[in-house]
């Protein structure tokens, strides 16, 4: 599933390798990768592939569950499409309360003691998607784990999921994009050592130019 789920991305360019251009984050770090899986929902045969891995990991990692939550936003969409081929139920939660109106931080009806999987487009430091789960803990869902998309594996992320006692299964990863990517000719097989030195330390620029 990691190689099929990678080869799909890169088919789309919702995973983007550009060891030799590099991008710049928010944060300031040089990275070789760029991912936006907003661009799934727009690839039907694309989009088809990830939502029945989603909807199977879900079946298989956490057969207890009883109910979606998507992350605000890119994980929205895949958490119902996912929801709909499970026939569950599901809802999401935002960055932060609503202002307004009930001022509502998590949309859709969720019941104290209900067991949730949260459903996430991208995991990198994972700061963001704890932030949901405590959000959920808070509500009284009994928080199962995650689905992402992709992951980084980042030593920062494994940490920090580590810390917060939340199981997280990702569909793919950065080694599994960067093999794929090395066996198709999108990148060079030198690329993919300088791929894995960026997620050992994204902050060590030395992959840069080598």
């Amino acid at each position: 599933m990691e190689k099929k789920v990678a080869k799909a991305l890169l088919e789309i360019q919702a995973v983007f390798l550009r060891p030799d251009e590099p991008f710049t984050w928010a944060s300031g770090i040089k990275s070789p990768i760029y991912c936006d899986n907003r661009l799934i929902l727009t690839s039907p045969e694309q989009r088809n592939i990830v939502e029945n891995a989603i909807a199977e990991t879900v079946k298989r990692e956490y057969p207890e569950a009883e109910v979606l939550m998507g992350t605000s936003t890119a994980g929205i969409a895949h958490a119902a499409i996912a929801a709909d081929i499970l026939g569950m139920p599901m809802g999401y939660v935002r960055g932060s309360a609503k202002d307004h109106g009930r001022q509502n931080r998590i949309e859709g009806r969720l019941k104290e003691g209900q067991k949730v999987v949260v459903v996430e487009d991208l995991i990198s430091t994972g700061g963001s998607v704890i932030d949901v789960v405590d959000a959920l803990r808070e509500a009284g869902a009994e928080v199962l784990g995650i689905v992402s998309i992709f992951t980084y594996g980042m030593q920062k992320g494994l940490d920090r999921l580590a810390a917060a006692n939340v199981k997280n299964v990702s569909l793919t990863n950065l080694d599994a994009v960067a093999e794929a990517a090395a066996e198709s000719g999108y990148i060079k097989e030198e690329d993919v050592a300088r791929l894995l030195k960026f997620r050992d330390n994204p902050s060590d620029e030395s992959w840069i130019g080598a």
